[in-house]
């Protein structure tokens, strides 16, 4: 399990002063990555157009390069603006398959401080059911006092 507090001093110290959205992506998937087994794969999808997410820095197996909003559990964070939290990838409607591996999966909007979207944040696991309510809540926080920085 992850150590979320220290999870959080580590990241922010990280990242303190730093204003370029990518270089805080490549930290966080980077940091998150390492933080417990649970996670096979961890990254971020940018908006960069209209409804169309683009894959970002991430810690892992190749990613989907290109997801649209209507596609997906990143699509379907990006489009609701909500997280999911997904127990079973191929029960979820429209799952795209970037890794035959995964079974369940985290997925959280990523808003900068005027709160426009600007990415989702992805953590993939082998793993069914892998991940908690505590771990979505937790890498809110986290992901809302790093991001309140661009």
């Amino acid at each position: 399990m992850v150590d979320y507090p220290t999870l959080a001093k580590t990241v922010a110290a990280l990242v303190d002063g730093e204003d370029d959205a990518v270089a805080l992506m490549a930290t966080v998937a980077c940091e998150v990555h390492h933080a417990d087994d649970r996670f096979n794969w961890t990254g971020f999808y940018r908006v960069v157009a209209p409804e169309v997410l683009k894959i970002g820095p991430y810690q892992g197996g190749h990613g989907c390069l290109v997801i649209p909003f209507s596609r997906g559990v990143c699509g379907a964070a990006a489009r609701l603006e909500q997280t999911q939290l997904v127990a079973d990838v191929d029960a979820f409607p429209g799952h795209i398959a970037c890794a035959s591996s995964t079974r369940s999966e985290l997925v959280l909007p990523v808003w900068n401080k005027a709160g426009q979207l600007i990415a989702v944040f992805d953590i993939d696991s082998d793993t069914p059911d892998a991940f908690t309510a505590e771990d979505a809540d937790q890498m809110a926080k986290i992901l809302k006092d790093v991001f309140d920085q661009v």
